[in-house]
């Protein structure tokens, strides 16, 4: 392999493992507070796409408004889910909680398919992310590819600040170590965990609309497998760890690509890697790359 084309595969998978590390931060963010596993995140991915498109071609906002619209409104969905799906169950044993969490999944994929269409729809991809950037002699980068890996690097920043400078970063961090006691210090649990899932579902949005600018094809199950592959990066990095979902997001990526780059036979096998990953990982270090062992409360 030539340095130019290892080159090209590195930027490509620098991208693509940004975009994972983007969505699985919200994975990691609600299983530290709750320990739930939100199985319909990668739903929200997707209806952050769908409303960003139809801001845009339906109402005819300028891009960047359409995708302000876009994390607003999936921002407000993810904190309805919360108090529709989740909240009425957080005291039910765990079993309970996670099939809620399937159902909303299976719900929200079958409601768009009535409501969207089950037809592809392409997304318009505005000129200033579909600009090919020359990095060298033999790179050529679509400008995209390059705007998702700083885009994550600023919001991983900004949310660490969040968590580690606030007090509703504080908090956040209190109810994550021990629910009960949280509330006793008079911290609003549940304000907190709907400002958890706020969050979460912004990522998610600004995930989906990045993964529609980069690969421009909507459909209803379009979150299902970049879903999948975004827990796995968080339970390979450590679950409930941002850094780790981070690390998980980029390795995962960065395999994908540089496996396929070496072994071209394997494109059809590329969405397994994750998967061969993650049992090599958990048989290695049960809690995650980052995680820490914990004595799971029953």
């Amino acid at each position: 392999m030539a340095f130019d084309q290892f080159l090209q595969y590195l930027s490509n998978a620098l991208s693509l493992g940004s975009l994972y590390a983007l969505i699985a931060i919200g994975y990691t963010m609600v299983y530290g507070i709750l320990r739930l596993i939100n199985f319909a995140h990668g739903d929200i991915f997707m209806l952050g796409g769908y409303i960003a498109f139809y801001a845009v071609t339906l109402f005819f906002m300028p891009w960047w408004a359409g995708f302000i619209v876009a994390l607003g409104l999936t921002g407000i969905f993810g904190v309805g889910l919360e108090r529709a799906a989740y909240r009425p169950l957080r005291h039910s044993p765990r079993i309970s909680i996670m099939i809620s969490a399937i159902g909303a999944s299976f719900l929200m994929q079958n409601l768009a398919t009535v409501i969207f269409g089950g037809r592809p729809k392409g997304f318009p991809v505005p000129d200033i992310f579909n600009r090919v950037v020359k990095l060298g002699e033999g790179v050529s980068v679509v400008s995209v590819s390059l705007i998702i890996p700083i885009l994550t690097g600023v919001l991983l920043t900004v949310l660490l600040l969040i968590i580690h400078k606030t007090k509703t970063g504080m908090a956040m961090r209190a109810v994550s170590t021990d629910l009960a006691a949280a509330r006793l210090m008079a911290i609003d649990v549940n304000k907190i965990v709907s400002f958890t899932f706020g969050v979460g579902s912004v990522l998610a949005a600004i995930g989906g609309v990045m993964w529609s600018l980069k690969y421009p094809q909507l459909n209803p199950t379009m979150g299902v497998i970049p879903g999948l592959k975004c827990f796995i990066a968080a339970v390979i990095g450590g679950i409930g760890n941002i850094a780790g979902a981070v690390l998980g997001g980029l390795l995962l990526g960065f395999i994908e690509i540089m496996v396929i780059a070496a072994l071209p036979t394997l494109t059809g096998y590329r969405d397994a890697f994750a998967f061969v990953l993650l049992i090599i990982v958990l048989l290695v270090k049960p809690s995650g790359l980052l995680g820490r062992n914990q004595i799971e409360k029953v």
